[in-house]
């Protein structure tokens, strides 16, 4: 079903459109953070990862409560925004081997998921809002905060350190 598909015909399919899209999004967000944790050198930046990952675990559980709160069945589809991004970010990784370069581009790649989650959280919160799902949308204001707050820890890592020692 393409954005534009004649599937979606009503601002709630769109809705569970877009539920699909950021629920493939974050299992294979889940399924990737393992080979960033091994890669990153930094210890801060490597348990931080590990939050993000059981972090992610619990985004999964509120998305199928999301799902089934809605009444609809969860279920993922392709998303080819989080396919490019995480390609990208073995590409920017697979190379480098200075450890404080490496931890660079682990964070900057980091940051491309938070944002692409950002967008996709804060508009499933505004068009659940909008089709007068409070409790759905409490529970997406939720991954949305942790979102924003994975966002905020990973600039102060590259800021607080990680940056400098890339560029020594």
């Amino acid at each position: 079903m393409g954005l534009f598909s004649k599937d979606i015909k009503t601002m709630d399919d769109l809705f569970i459109h877009q539920l699909q899209d950021i629920y493939y999004a974050e299992k294979t967000i889940y399924k990737s953070l393992p080979k960033m944790i091994a890669k990153a050198t930094d210890p801060a930046l490597k348990l931080g990862l590990e939050t993000h990952r059981r972090e992610t675990e619990g985004h999964i559980a509120r998305l199928e409560q999301v799902f089934k709160q809605h009444g609809a069945e969860a279920k993922a589809i392709n998303c080819p925004a989080i396919d490019g991004i995480i390609e990208e970010a073995d590409e920017l990784t697979g190379d480098v081997e200075n450890g404080p370069v490496l931890d660079a581009a682990i964070i900057a790649a980091a940051q491309a998921v938070e944002h692409y989650e950002i967008t996709r959280y804060g508009t499933l919160t505004a068009w659940a809002k909008q089709l007068g799902r409070q409790d759905c949308a409490a529970l997406l204001q939720q991954n949305l905060d942790e979102e924003f707050a994975a966002d905020g820890k990973l600039s102060m890592l590259a800021e607080g350190g990680v940056n400098r020692r890339a560029a020594a």
